[in-house]
Order: C-alpha cells, then structure tokens, then sequence
C-alpha cells in the first residue's frame, strides 16, 4: 500500500500513508486511493490485508461502478474478501476506500492490497518495494525529459525554450524545467496553493548533497541578480547556487527563457538566465553565477517535467516547450526541431508507467502522473516543424543585468 496510495479527497494532502508502511485512517471523509496497472483485461479478486487495534469498523470498497462493503475487528492485519471484479481494458485500476463506522480509534490499518486471477499471463505492476526509497519517488511520480539535438560542430552561448502549460495542467508539486544544460537547470514551479516560482540553478564541482561541505574555492558565486530575486543554496541532490523569483505564472500562457554561458577563463565559466512573458515581450534577469573549475561552453540542452510532491503525485501534468534554439559564440541561431524522449528510474523500472511525450506539430510536449493509460517509449525521437524563422527575436545587447 505504501507506494502506490494516496488521499485523493476531499484534497490532496494528509498522514494516510504511515512510516511503516501501513495507511490509516480515521477522516470519515477521506478517500483513499490505490492505483495498480494490468496489461489485459482480466477477472480479478481483490482483498486487502488489514487490522484495527481496536474496535470495529466498516469500510467502503470501491472500483469503478463496483461498491463492497468490508468488516475489520481483527486487531492484528488479515486478510479480508473485497470481492470480485472484471476489468476490460488493459490500464491502470483506482481501488477508493473509505470510511462508514468506527468504534476504534481508525477505520483501518491498511498493509496490502492482494490481487489475483487466473487470467492466463497477467503482468501486474506497481510500486512493489522501498527499495532506493521507492515508496517515495513512485509515489512522486515519474520524470520525464527531451534532449534537444544542437549542432555539434559549433560552441553554443545561448539556449532559448518557451513553455506552456495548458490550463488545468498545474498542480502543486511540478517544475517545468525549460533549459537545462550540463551544470544546472531553468525553469517554472508550482510550490504552493498561494505561490509560484521561476528557478535557476547552478550545481558546484564539489560532489556532496550537504552544500556546507563544498570547500570555500569551489562553491558556486553570485555575480548579479534581477530585483526581487532571493539568492542561496540548495543540496539533497547535489549541492550548489540556487536563485528563483517568486512570480504568479499562469497557465495557458506562454513563457520564454533564456540562458547564456560563458567561459571566462582562469577555469571560471559564467552562468547567466533571463526570463519573460512573451505576450508582454519583457526580459528579466534572474540571476548570473559563476562556476569555479569550469571551462565549458553551453552542453547538454534539455527540458524536463518533474512532479516532487508525494501526496500530488496521482494528479496529471503537461506542458508544451515550442520554439527551441541555440546561438552560437559567432551570433547564429540554430532551430532545434529534434528530442529525444527519456524518463527516470521510476519509469524505467516499471514503478510508474504514467508518461509520455511527443510532437503536437509545432511544439514539444511532455506529461506524467495522474495514472493514464499511455506509456511513452524511452529513447524515442521527436520531430517538431521549421517556423522558418532565423531565431528569436531578442535584442541580446540590451538583456537588463539587475
């Protein structure tokens, strides 16, 4: 239950899924929601290992139409008939419970969801271990990236991505990373019910997840940053300099990024990033870094679409990255009109199988989480149409820089 359950009403959110493993409950008006995936359609029997420490308790079972009711009294977990149901596509499957009457303290502890079938070959999957701390990152969701194919003969300056994210396509919990290069990463987040954030991110040379470990010649320094923009650090995942600007983005909007590097010598490479509404046709800077023991021009461009929030991770994302460039050092654009597609060990690993991506025409577009039934193919090739145009529209001597 630990990996693949979450609180799905009355909102997202909540201590449901227990440190042990368990999910608990005592809400009456909670639902909570276990997702798993056949790949046929099948007969299935459902039970669920469960026990209350006291007292008695009825809970609701729900799949699809189906509704069973389930008596728990047993004070230590066993198992309890749910009852059965025919599924007739392959996909995932939402089991609801929730809870009618109690006399203990919760309507259940909830350890397993036991399904079987005599239905020839059924491959079931879902989060089946904690291993790597799975339970937390399948619940998470999967992490979806494009890799955009720049020229390989050139030393490139700048990366240049716009992104929109349809309307309803914002939950809390999800960033949409528009440039990310080899030493770091741009884009959007959706941090809370009240606020939004642009992100720019450099990581240090120094391996560590503590950013209080990086020695004081290889850290990550500031060299500018836009007004109302907070600078600091940030580690868990390397470690590193962190800025972002609290900005009330919206979704259906389109925003535009723009990210420079710049080897300054003396093995310092200078990272710098602007960001704009493009229906406002303004830039501000975000933040400039310089990086020590760097020597590189702009690698690796890329995009990504990440849920980090556990008790989020059952609701839908997407975003559109259209017009993609770079420029290189002699000032020419160059169109990036191919990706290739990728995900995480979540998805890799078959924890997750909620993710895709592909080509709408014009654009780019990614989508994870909300348990679709649709798998993307990793290493899969993306191709977007010419705009026929020689580059964005940016006067690059006039970027403010404050």
């Amino acid at each position: 239950m630990a990996g693949n359950t979450f609180r799905t009403a009355p909102e997202p959110g909540g201590n449901d899924v227990q440190r042990s493993g368990t999910v608990a409950w005592s809400d009456a008006d909670s639902v909570l929601s276990v997702y798993f995936h056949v790949d046929r359609p099948a007969d299935l029997h459902l039970q669920i290992k469960a026990a209350v420490r006291n007292g008695r308790s009825t809970i609701l079972a729900r799949v699809g139409q189906d509704e069973f009711k389930v008596v728990v009294k047993e004070a230590e977990p066993t198992a309890h008939d749910i009852g059965n149901v025919k599924v007739t596509a392959a996909g995932y499957v939402r089991v609801d419970f929730k809870g009618v009457e109690r006399t203990g303290d919760v309507f259940a502890e909830i350890s397993e969801l036991l399904i079987s079938s005599d239905t020839d070959s059924l491959k079931v999957d879902f989060v089946r271990n904690n291993k790597g701390g799975m339970f937390y990152w399948g619940r998470r969701g999967p992490s979806v990236h494009l890799s955009y194919q720049v020229p390989k003969d050139r030393n490139l300056r700048y990366s240049y991505s716009e992104v929109t994210v349809p309307e309803g396509q914002d939950p809390i919990g999800t960033f949409y990373m528009a440039n990310g290069f080899g030493q770091g990463y741009f884009g959007m987040q959706v941090n809370g019910p009240k606020e939004r954030r642009v992100l720019f991110s450099v990581w240090s040379p120094f391996k560590t997840d503590n950013p209080r470990d990086i020695p004081k010649e290889q850290r990550i320094v500031a060299l500018a940053r836009g007004q109302d923009v907070h600078i600091g650090e940030f580690g868990n995942e390397g470690s590193g300099g962190q800025s972002y600007l609290v900005y009330p983005w919206k979704a259906g909007n389109t925003y535009r990024f723009l990210t420079k590097v710049e080897p300054v010598g003396k093995g310092n490479t200078v990272y710098t990033s602007w960001f704009g509404d493009k229906a406002a046709n303004e830039w501000r800077l975000i933040a400039s870094f310089r990086r020590p023991k760097t020597d590189t021009h702009l690698k690796g461009h890329h995009s990504f679409l990440e849920s980090f929030s556990p008790t989020h991770g059952f609701i839908g994302r997407r975003a559109f990255y259209g017009n993609v460039w770079v420029c290189d050092v002699d000032g020419q654009w160059h169109e990036c009109t191919k990706a290739r597609f990728s995900v995480d060990a979540t998805g890799g690993g078959r924890h997750r199988l909620d993710f895709t991506g592909g080509s709408d025409g014009k654009r780019f577009f990614l989508r994870n989480c909300g348990f679709f039934n649709e798998t993307g193919r990793p290493g899969e090739t993306f191709t977007r149409e010419v705009t026929g145009s020689s580059g964005p529209d940016i006067d690059l001597d006039a970027l403010p820089m404050q």
